[in-house]
């Protein structure tokens, strides 16, 4: 299969005063893809998924989202960020606001719509997410699965051309994980674009189009599922598999 590219990283480098924790990345997540990068911590991952839409600046190199090169600030980027859709670790919810108002606000603010049609959308997002009957509720009131959720709806409330989870289940209870999971599988399923760093490894097997492993600030591998956890090409990949699939 051949996906046009959405996302387009080259010699991508970025520290954080002397450690180099992004070194020469280039990677190309195609529309449609979905992209599972796993690795052992402190390896680089999360700092790749986030400077995709730059919440982390890099030092050198470039980012291209959608044929158009990432500018550095301002509103310019600010639009650009309303396509990258981002799930966090933590879930990053207003806690003093409604979940209905939570998934509305964004598109309120920045994407200028009514109330009504806001609303409306959001309500479609919660029950696509198994929370429509939760929309009144505020976050303290919600699992952390259900919180997490929320924050997939509200993120795909902006209609995103591509989606960023940076480890969005390594904070839930392990009975809440597949709830999230399940959302996100049905998102790969239905075409969406989707960048994933989870630990998660049955979710890389099972959604991936590819799997990036990397190993302090180097992409090691970029494979088909199969083939990576299968026969992994690095020792490091073979270590790293070795210890977390033998449970």
């Amino acid at each position: 299969m051949v996906f046009d590219p959405l996302i387009e990283m080259r010699d991508v480098n970025k520290y954080f005063g002397e450690l180099h924790v992004l070194r020469d990345i280039n990677l190309t997540v195609g529309k449609g893809e979905v992209v599972v990068v796993i690795g052992p911590s402190g390896s680089g991952k999360s700092t790749l998924c986030r400077a995709i839409n730059r919440l982390e600046p890099i030092q050198s190199g470039t980012i291209v989202l959608d044929g158009q090169p990432l500018p550095e600030e301002g509103k310019a980027l600010a639009r650009v960020r309303a396509d990258v859709g981002m799930v966090f670790q933590a879930f990053n919810l207003f806690a003093h606001k409604t979940v209905l108002q939570n998934v509305s606000l964004g598109q309120i603010k920045v994407r200028g719509r009514r109330k009504e049609d806001a609303d409306q959308r959001s309500r479609r997002l919660l029950d696509r997410v198994g929370l429509a009957d939760q929309a009144g509720k505020y976050p303290a009131q919600l699992s952390g699965g259900q919180q997490q959720r929320v924050a997939i709806a509200r993120a795909l409330a902006m209609e995103p051309k591509a989606m960023l989870f940076d480890e969005p289940t390594s904070a839930l209870d392990p009975e809440m994980i597949n709830e999230v999971l399940e959302v996100m599988r049905q998102l790969a399923s239905e075409g969406m674009t989707m960048v994933v760093v989870t630990h998660e490894m049955g979710f890389a097997r099972g959604a991936a189009n590819r799997v990036v492993f990397m190993d302090e600030g180097r992409i090691l591998e970029d494979r088909g599922p199969d083939e990576f956890f299968t026969d992994p090409e690095s020792d490091r990949a073979k270590d790293f598999l070795s210890k977390i699939l033998r449970h």
